[in-house]
């Protein structure tokens, strides 16, 4: 029998157009679940809106100086837009704390949130990326169109100019002669027997800012005022503490003047010691007058110098040996260390030490993370340096070799991001912030103490 031929019209009549309207286990379970579900879903936002919690819908985790009031997110999120869209204006985050401008002179002005990232599970919120610093700096422009900076930085291990103070021609501002090579031979010679220094017996952080450890002589000055050219030490670990000659150099480099007194003469403005000197040689000359006629007279042992004339009297020769001792100190002894100027008065002038105590002016350095480094690893010229003016910092390149971007040897490589040298603010122009809120608005989102409103009133 011959085998009929099948159309599209034979093949739809066994197709059975009422299917939909019999009973079937699926499309039964599939009405309940198309309903069950949005009716699931909006019982567990309003019980969440209920219990006042908002991670259904949060961006992610605040920074930790934020946790505080991490589920409070009306008190950032109060400007311009409705519902989810209200934005973080920088007025609002001057309601805790105002950070003063970068630069008077900059023309364009970031928001506050366009470089402190929230919700982006970060820690702190200070580590900024470096798009929020070459914005600006790969193409610096100022109001004034004059750079006090380098206009083109892309990063510090990219484009980034050399250290000012490792810049050909720069050299160190200090005046006290110190002779780095000479301090740190063997066998130098100290006040109980020979020694071999070190750079850490005088550069040392304010937590181990003790003591030369090779002199116990006790350091006396006659002066109570303290030198105005002694430098200030900082305040934290980060920086070395600036030399001072009580702690350092009295040990060794006693200014001694004469061998009837045991005492030196204080370290200190020349004024002060010609008044020192007076009033030694006067008390020393009242208890024993006959020394009238015995004069030391150091000055031969300076050339070229003219002879005085012998005093008879006792005045005289306090006048005469003050004026031999300060000879010795002026032309000699002082001068080994110090830039001994000529005056018109009797008096010479003392040139400030200009010891400099911080010498990135723009950035910060920290000692304490590099302290399992041997000193000469970063500042290698400093064995053979004889010259105060040699600048013993290491350049750019030196530190480019651990602090290199994240992006090619994370394991390797030190953090290389603008913000760990460079802040954005100049922090010591911030202005003072008034508090607004309470411990139990913060924490509890209650309203203040005699207020009748509620949670709103948590907004200013």
């Amino acid at each position: 029998m011959p085998r009929q031929k099948r159309t599209t019209k034979t093949l739809a009549q066994r197709i059975d157009l009422s299917y939909f309207k019999r009973p079937h286990p699926f499309r039964r379970w599939r009405l309940w679940l198309s309903v069950a579900a949005p009716v699931a879903a909006l019982l567990w936002l309003g019980g969440l809106a209920i219990a006042r919690r908002d991670t259904v819908y949060s961006a992610g985790p605040v920074s930790s100086a934020h946790a505080v009031f991490g589920a409070r997110c009306e008190l950032c999120h109060v400007g311009r837009g409705r519902g989810f869209s209200k934005t973080v204006s920088d007025d609002n985050c001057r309601t805790c704390h105002d950070g003063p401008v970068h630069q008077p002179n900059q023309v364009f002005t970031p928001s506050c949130a366009s470089c402190h990232w929230e919700h982006q599970e970060r820690t702190r919120l200070e580590l900024v990326s470096d798009t929020g610093c070459t914005q600006c700096h790969s193409s610096l422009e100022t109001k004034t169109g004059v750079h006090q900076f380098d206009p083109r930085i892309l990063g510090f291990d990219s484009v980034h100019p050399e250290f000012r103070a490792s810049q050909q021609g720069f050299t160190d501002p200090g005046t006290v002669k110190l002779n780095h090579e000479v301090h740190l031979k063997p066998g130098l010679k100290g006040p109980n027997g020979a020694v071999q220094m070190e750079c850490g017996d005088c550069h040392r952080v304010p937590s181990q800012a003790s003591g030369w450890p090779y002199g116990t002589a006790e350091f006396r000055n006659a002066s109570s005022k303290t030198p105005p050219d002694r430098p200030t030490a900082p305040l934290n670990n980060a920086y070395m503490v600036p030399l001072a000659y009580a702690k350092h150099c009295y040990a060794c480099h006693v200014l001694l003047f004469d061998k009837r007194f045991a005492d030196p003469v204080p370290h200190d403005k020349p004024e002060v010691v010609h008044k020192f000197l007076v009033q030694r040689y006067s008390e020393y000359i009242a208890a024993n007058p006959s020394e009238v006629r015995n004069v030391s007279l150091p000055a031969q042992r300076i050339p070229q110098q003219p002879e005085l004339p012998l005093p008879r009297t006792p005045q005289e020769w306090v006048t005469f040996q003050v004026a031999q001792a300060e000879l010795l100190l002026w032309q000699k002894t002082c001068k080994e260390c110090h830039a001994v100027r000529p005056t018109p008065g009797p008096l010479p002038e003392i040139a400030k030490s200009a010891i400099t105590a911080r010498w990135f002016r723009h950035a910060a350095f920290d000692h304490q993370p590099h302290r399992m480094l041997d000193c000469t690893a970063c500042h290698s010229r400093a064995p053979k340096s004889r010259e105060t003016s040699d600048v013993l910092l290491p350049g750019i390149k030196l530190c480019q070799e651990c602090h290199r971007s994240e992006a090619k040897t994370p394991q390797e490589s030190a953090e290389a991001r603008c913000f760990k040298c460079h802040t954005y603010h100049d922090w010591s122009k911030e202005r003072p912030v008034k508090g607004k809120y309470g411990i139990r608005q913060i924490v509890e989102g209650g309203a203040p103490p005699g207020s009748a409103s509620g949670a709103g009133a948590l907004i200013p």
